[in-house]
């Protein structure tokens, strides 16, 4: 099972990134996915995620308006758009499988998880 996080990189306050997660080794169209960030010295969080058919999503407060989650079940792929970025939403994003099919924010149900990509956000 491989979850590869890319699309991070240095960005101005404002500005906007495009984050994907390719996977393969699972049948990813029976996963929820979803995406977490860890910032220096803090846990990982919950950020956004997105059921099997991509109907259904959920986004933690601090990214509502900001950010979407979306997926394409013929690519393997999850994505996370990321607008108005802000210093805050600095961090190492990464994505994570989970088989049941229930939206969740608790990073311990998460049963795949990838490496991650470097988002960094100047002021």
């Amino acid at each position: 099972v491989q979850l590869q996080a890319s699309g991070g990189g240095l960005v101005q306050a404002g500005g906007s990134l495009r984050l994907s997660c390719a996977t393969s080794g699972i049948t990813f169209s029976m996963f929820v996915m979803g995406w977490f960030r860890q910032a220096p010295g803090k846990e990982r969080e919950f950020v956004a995620a997105i059921t099997r058919s991509g109907i259904t999503t959920t986004y933690t407060d601090s990214v509502k308006g900001r950010f979407t989650i979306s997926r394409d079940n013929a690519k393997n792929t999850v994505y996370l758009q990321m607008n108005s970025l802000k210093p805050e939403d600095t961090a190492v994003y990464s994505c994570g499988a989970r088989f049941l099919n229930v939206l969740s924010s608790n990073r311990s149900e998460y049963a795949y998880w990838g490496q991650g990509t470097q988002v960094t956000v100047s002021s």
